[in-house]
């Protein structure tokens, strides 16, 4: 009778285990999701055909003194990349250097996972492309519609910094191309200049991750924050919150500039991209 007992709450337990790594593995996911991480977002019908994307991201791989590995967030390549594809357009991969993209392998964890970055996971085409990307002196920005600044931790190091990045940003601005950017991505706008000379952010409306999440993530080693330098060169900052701001999100359109805070928000900033474009393609 006792091991009877003694087998029944053996099974007992391993069941609630089981249940428990179930729910780790398939039902968590989805809780981080109805919180407000990687929400949904309406995608448009665009037929962008002929109409070309340079999609910019990091080459830095290490945290500061931490040692620790990062580069840029995934998800804030595939959720524009996917959209921008999907529409017919030609995306091409630069990057400050040139060469490998490194990616944030934290944002390659399957909690944070989502079904763009599953879609690269089985993409060679993106593979070799955030290998062997384009270095941005090399990039006739003339021959592009649009720029777009992919984020990620690696991008405190270098987006900002980059001379040819600010030149060919504001080369890209006078031409009429759309300029988005999404998370730390919106760095590289930082040496661009509008042409009357003045930074291009000053007196502009835009968004990019908070000083509130950089604290509440506890990484403060990298040199640039968004929403400081951002502030500190003229923008008119904005953004939402929540109980950790890594779950809000927040696109803003400011004539071609569309800005996202954060890594929920790549998705939305690439269908307000395409949505001007197509404004731009009925007004030709």
């Amino acid at each position: 009778m006792a091991s009877t007992r003694r087998g029944r709450i053996l099974f007992a337990a391993g069941f609630m285990v089981l249940v428990g790594v179930v729910f780790i593995r398939f039902g968590l996911p989805g809780v981080l999701h109805a919180a407000g991480l990687h929400p949904d977002y309406e995608r448009g019908d665009f037929a962008l055909e002929g109409r070309r994307v340079l999609l910019v991201a990091t080459n830095h791989d290490v945290l500061g003194e931490t040692g620790d590995p990062t580069g840029v967030a995934i998800s804030e390549v595939t959720e524009p990349y996917y959209d921008f594809l999907d529409a017919g357009m030609q995306v091409d991969l630069a990057s400050p250097r040139g060469g490998v993209i490194p990616v944030d392998p934290g944002t390659l964890l399957w909690l944070l996972s989502t079904p763009s970055v599953e879609r690269y996971r089985r993409d060679p085409a993106l593979q070799s492309k955030l290998e062997n990307s384009i270095p941005i002196s090399d990039v006739d920005v003339s021959d592009y519609d649009a720029v777009f600044l992919a984020g990620g931790w690696g991008a405190a190091y270098d987006l900002g910094y980059s001379d040819a990045l600010g030149e060919k940003i504001t080369e890209a601005n006078a031409n009429g191309a759309v300029i988005g950017g999404v998370c730390h991505g919106p760095l590289g706008l930082l040496r661009a200049k509008a042409p009357d000379g003045s930074p291009l952010v000053a007196g502009r409306r835009l968004t990019a991750v908070t000083d509130k999440q950089v604290q509440e993530l506890g990484i403060d080693v990298t040199p640039q924050h968004p929403e400081r330098e951002l502030r500190a060169a003229g923008a008119l900052f904005e953004s939402e919150t929540a109980f950790q701001d890594l779950f809000a999100t927040h696109v803003v359109v400011d004539e071609n500039l569309v800005t996202g805070q954060n890594q929920n928000s790549g998705g939305e900033a690439a269908q307000s991209v395409m949505e001007l474009l197509s404004k731009n393609e009925m007004g030709r």
